[in-house]
């Protein structure tokens, strides 16, 4: 007799389950300019990106072509599989002193886990996720990026 109660319940409580399920959707059945689903390729020049979206990785310059990366290595060292690679080159400033500079910021987008250890652990905020999304490429080569800019340099007052 309780083997029949019990299994009795289980159905009761599945039904259950089902309707919770059925009342979403039949919400946005009923009220369809409430839905959030949007339609990707048809809007595609009108997609915005949510804010917390993690994109591929970039090093933000700003009109004077400077950037914000000292070339110290942390998102080198956080990175998990090795997407990031640092190349640094040693500088004279005017005071005669050697400093380390960017040579170039390799990003290996292919390799990316999207796990943001790079951007987090950035001491001078020098990485940042972008909007974009669509990566699909016919050569592999094209998935590695040099990250800082022909010709730019660092930031003044960033050390």
């Amino acid at each position: 007799m309780r083997s029949i109660i019990k299994y009795l319940k289980e159905i009761v409580m599945a039904v259950w389950s089902l309707l919770k399920g059925m009342k979403v959707t039949g919400y946005y059945f009923f009220q369809p300019n409430k839905i959030v689903t949007q339609k990707y390729p048809e809007n595609r020049k009108n997609l915005v990106m949510f804010e917390r979206f993690k994109g591929e990785v970039i090093m933000p310059h700003n009109e004077k072509n400077e950037h914000k990366c000292t070339g110290c290595g942390i998102c080198e060292i956080n990175c998990p599989n090795g997407t990031i690679e640092i190349i640094s080159k040693s500088i004279l400033t005017e005071d005669g002193k050697k400093k380390r500079a960017i040579d170039k910021h390799i990003y290996r987008l292919g390799m990316c886990t999207f796990c943001a250890l790079c951007v987090k652990t950035c001491p001078s905020e020098a990485l940042a996720f972008s909007q974009e999304f669509e990566h699909a490429v016919f050569n592999r080569a094209l998935l590695i990026k040099v990250l800082n800019k022909p010709g730019s340099q660092l930031m003044k007052g960033v050390e």
